[in-house]
């Protein structure tokens, strides 16, 4: 099988990534198209020039390199916003498709911590709608996966036509080979854990332009959160 697992920014993906590595039958590729996507658009994120060195400028090239060969199952950890417009899609058709989601006011709260002044399209909630038309799939939220991660994992591995492996819950602490260039900036928490956190509180109270933002992505995370599992 080969799971196309779309998300956007501080949703639990580097989690369910180490959790799908854990299976021990899975491969795993960390966002193959962030560097592309960060010499498209020109933006100045952390670690870029480590990776667009590590993954190249080319989409067409990465979509050509996708494989999974090396083991039963493959696990594509993406960011939906990457997809930008013009970037190729035909390696995703047939792919079996898992969309993760998180309410807005966490993401944006988790997200402006690490870089100022996020944007809509940075979080790819908008994306994420647009690649679940066309592409259909299941939907997961990381609140759901938190509150339970056993119950939901083996839920969401029924849904994903996958034998659920009881390693999916647990880790070993530190990085990974396969981790992006990105990791050092972005991967402290779960480099620290071995598991998946413990469920969330109440929702972060946001005020100004950052409570503009998670409301202007209410509307796509609604949309998506009437099909989760």
């Amino acid at each position: 099988m080969r799971i196309a697992a779309w998300s956007g920014p501080r949703n639990l993906s580097t989690a369910m990534m180490y959790a799908f590595a854990a299976r021990g039958d899975c491969a795993v590729r960390d966002e193959p198209f962030y560097g592309p996507y960060l010499a498209a658009t020109g933006l100045d994120h952390p670690m870029r020039a480590e990776t667009i060195a590590a993954q190249g400028s080319d989409f067409g090239a990465v979509a050509d390199g996708i494989g999974g060969d090396e083991a039963p199952h493959l696990y594509l950890k993406l960011m939906a916003h990457h997809m930008i417009d013009g970037a190729p899609l035909g390696w995703a058709e047939g792919m079996t498709h898992l969309y993760l989601i998180r309410h807005p006011a966490r993401v944006v709260a988790s997200y402006a911590a690490k870089r100022e002044r996020p944007t809509l399209d940075d979080l790819g909630f908008a994306r994420q709608v647009e690649l679940f038309d066309r592409f259909g799939g299941v939907v997961i939220d990381s609140a759901d996966i938190r509150a339970d991660p056993p119950a939901m994992l083996r839920r969401l591995c029924a849904a994903l036509g996958l034998p659920f492996r009881e390693t999916m819950t647990a880790w070993a602490p530190g990085a990974r080979a396969f981790d992006g260039p990105w990791a050092p900036h972005w991967y402290n928490a779960v480099h620290r854990s071995t598991g998946f956190a413990a469920a969330e509180g109440p929702l972060p109270e946001l005020t100004g332009p950052l409570a503009d933002l998670a409301e202007a992505a209410m509307p796509y995370y609604d949309r998506l959160a009437t099909h989760r599992i």
